[in-house]
């Protein structure tokens, strides 16, 4: 339900968002969109590969306010307080050092910036990762919220996700 999640996020034209693990892009362009000319969308991933599409696309569309950026698994290699919101939809499975991962997230956020955690329930589902992989959501939020992070929205439409915004305390 892309278009739900857009209109749930209430994004406003200008604003910067990180797309951890963008992938192909399934969810960079629509954040593009979004924000439009004046905002910035960084696609982020760890995957050269989906890089290269990314770039690829980016010159299909012509888009001009998307950046990829080709990072490390442990670090989003984004300045500092230059983030409106990060966004991360079944990505933050595949992060390894999640501690390391929030505190750079933090710095890397603006004052009044937020978190977007989007990911499968840890529960045997007809899609998404093997069982194992996925990460219950009472763990991310207690993860988050001992790093600094307050849940601010909770959204229940997506039938297999949770979908969570936090803000920094």
């Amino acid at each position: 339900k892309p278009q739900e999640v857009m209109t749930a996020l209430g994004i406003k034209p200008g604003e910067v968002i990180a797309d951890i693990g963008a992938g192909s892009g399934y969810f960079t362009f629509r954040l593009a969109h979004h924000v439009g000319d004046k905002g910035k969308v960084y696609a982020v991933d760890v995957s050269p590969e989906m890089i290269l599409h990314i770039n690829r696309r980016i010159r299909e569309l012509k888009v001009s306010n998307v950046v990829s950026v080709l990072s490390d698994p442990d670090d989003p290699l984004l300045p500092d307080h230059s983030i409106d919101r990060f966004f991360f939809s079944e990505s933050w499975h595949h992060i390894e050092n999640h501690a390391k991962y929030l505190a750079l997230t933090k710095r890397m956020l603006k004052p009044s910036g937020q978190i977007v955690m989007i990911d499968f329930q840890k529960k045997d589902l007809p899609v998404g990762p093997p069982l194992q992989m996925k990460i219950a959501r009472e763990d991310v939020i207690r993860e988050l919220e001992s790093h600094g992070f307050r849940l601010t929205k909770e959204y229940t439409f997506l039938p297999y996700q949770y979908f969570l915004n936090f803000t920094v305390q």
